[in-house]
């Protein structure tokens, strides 16, 4: 093992015990990382994983160890020894312990009488979303669960409305790379101002992002910034330890993030920033109907004819102005 996955692996040992430096984190990690990039194993490679992950497996920190089992959890390949180190198999059984249940494929939509011509695409693809029609979107998501998310998300793929842009490459790779540290670090005050400013959302909707249980929401703003699928399963683990911490959301959001598509992403992101106006909208509504009204009475006691003094006795005069001239 020490040759063939991990060479050195004693002598960094030895130095960390000189050095008092804990490098067994760092050294399960990529143990593993260098283990699942195969598929096919030797039996001797294979033996020597099991010696090396199991040694380390009690001796990392829970963040390690989760991480750890986020990927091995997911890999086909991975020893019966270590899925039973990890609490992933029964240990008198010898089989894996069964993972979330697949997502269940929408039913497929009839097709239709006749196939669109291109320039109704055209037309179709850039059919602007209402502040009405992003409000419902946004609720009628949020209220779902992950079924009907996951049917919602599928269903946005093939909408006609018009998806948000693309967020600039350079700044998603800053926004990335500042969401990862800040989960790393918990903080979740800087985690969902960034979420927030890179998605150009507001306070509210980035909030209402971060704290959704179910994780669906975070998958969509990561999938909108572009973000590689590694560092999204170590955001849901430290950031969100009530995923992090199951195995079962784990595997699944992890298998909802790699078929989420760019264009559902951008759709929902522009319903989200959409929603927004339209409660903007609500919220002010009757202080301009009111405005309206005021405006309107305005106008009407402006435009209304006044009687001005001595003209009644001229409107009466009838011939007599003849008389004037």
């Amino acid at each position: 093992m020490t040759k063939s996955l991990f060479p050195g692996f004693d002598g960094l040992m030895n130095l960390s015990r000189r050095e008092g430096v804990d490098v067994r984190p760092t050294l399960l990690r990529v143990l593993t990382d260098l283990y699942v990039q195969t598929r096919i194993h030797s039996d001797d490679e294979q033996r020597q994983f099991v010696e090396l992950a199991t040694r380390l497996i009690d001796q990392v920190d829970d963040a390690t160890r989760a991480s750890v089992r986020a990927k091995l959890a997911i890999y086909p390949q991975t020893p019966v020894p270590v899925l039973q180190k990890l609490g992933l198999v029964a240990a008198q059984e010898g089989r894996r312990v069964p993972l979330a249940r697949e997502i269940p494929s929408p039913p497929a939509a009839p097709s239709p009488a006749r196939a669109p011509t291109e320039a109704e695409q055209r037309m179709a693809a850039n059919l602007e979303m209402q502040p009405k029609d992003a409000a419902e979107i946004h609720d009628m998501f949020f209220r779902a669960g992950a079924t009907e998310r996951a049917l919602i998300l599928h269903n946005l793929a093939q909408t006609p409305l018009k998806a948000a842009p693309r967020i600039p490459t350079v700044r998603a790779k800053r926004a990335i790379q500042i969401l990862e540290m800040a989960a790393i670090a918990n903080d979740a005050e800087n985690f969902t101002f960034e979420l927030g400013d890179s998605l150009i959302l507001p306070s509210r909707v980035a909030g209402q992002i971060v704290d959704d249980a179910g994780g669906e929401a975070l998958a969509i703003a990561a999938r909108a910034l572009d973000m590689p699928s590694p560092n999204f399963q170590r955001i849901l683990l430290f950031f969100k330890p009530e995923i992090g911490n199951s195995v079962d959301m784990v595997y699944r959001l992890s298998r909802l993030y790699d078929r989420l598509s760019d264009r559902s992403a951008l759709v929902m992101l522009a319903a989200w920033r959409g929603s927004t106006l339209a409660v903007t909208r609500a919220k002010y509504q009757p202080s301009l109907h009111d405005s309206d009204r005021q405006r309107a009475r305005a106008s009407a006691s402006q435009t209304r004819p006044g009687v001005q003094p001595g003209s009644a006795s001229g409107a009466r005069t009838g011939t007599g102005g003849s008389s004037d001239r």
